[in-house]
């Protein structure tokens, strides 16, 4: 089936449904009120998905961590022959690190797993290798940024061929909420060419719109726990 944008939706691996089309089931989005500020509005939006996501049980954090991966391995196997920059979880977020620990043992040509590098408040993410124990190979030490998020505390930057973006909220268009800072916009629009960017998250983070702004850079898909979305401006 297609979306109401004409980009097809398919079912993430595992489930018998599909994402339906964005108008029908995609969670309502506030309306613009006059006299309130987009900066508000998309920071309420922001705060009230983060509350929902971090009330989640562990259990189905894992189920839905579990689905994403397998609908990742089905649907963009060329992943596992790539350099492909991806987030630590923090505060609920899905967890890609058995499926980037899987493609490193299988060490096909090609393929990296990198942790972004916050270089400057106003700066594009640099991109180091993550090397896990498990691997054969030396481990990479990680540092903690003032976050407590862990990144490669040394090595080369790497410039990445594919992002796995986590998003707190995403719209009809391909426009995602991060955290407010800018850091994947700045990042996508400095590299040349410009890396597959796939939004990972649950479902319920799929909204009517973020009320983009100039600056923000559109994902080319979505993968959540229920489906898969290629949006139609950036598909494949």
């Amino acid at each position: 089936m297609k979306s109401d944008e004409g980009a097809p939706a398919v079912p993430a691996a595992g489930l018998g449904v599909v994402w339906q089309a964005q108008s029908a089931s995609a969670a309502a989005a506030p309306a613009h009120a006059p006299g309130v500020p987009l900066a508000e509005l998309r920071r309420g939006l922001r705060r009230s998905l983060i509350e929902r996501r971090e009330a989640l049980a562990a259990d189905v954090c894992a189920v839905a961590s579990a689905l994403v991966v397998a609908a990742l391995r089905t649907h963009f196997p060329q992943l596992s022959g790539l350099r492909v920059g991806f987030c630590w979880p923090m505060r609920n977020e899905i967890d890609l690190r058995p499926l980037l620990l899987d493609w490193l043992r299988a060490a096909r040509p090609g393929f990296q797993a990198l942790l972004p590098v916050v270089v400057g408040a106003a700066q594009p993410l640099a991109f180091r290798a993550w090397i896990p124990g498990g691997t054969g190979a030396a481990e990479t030490p990680l540092a903690l940024d003032r976050h407590g998020i862990p990144y490669p505390a040394s090595g080369d930057f790497v410039v990445p061929e594919a992002l796995l973006v986590p998003v707190n909220a995403v719209d009809a268009a391909g426009y995602r909420l991060g955290y407010g800072g800018g850091y994947f916009d700045r990042t996508l629009a400095a590299i040349s060419p410009r890396p597959l960017a796939i939004g990972i998250g649950f479902d319920f983070s799929r909204v009517a719109t973020v009320w983009p702004q100039a600056h923000d850079e559109p994902l080319d898909a979505l993968v959540s726990d229920a489906a898969v979305f290629r949006f139609k401006r950036h598909a494949d």
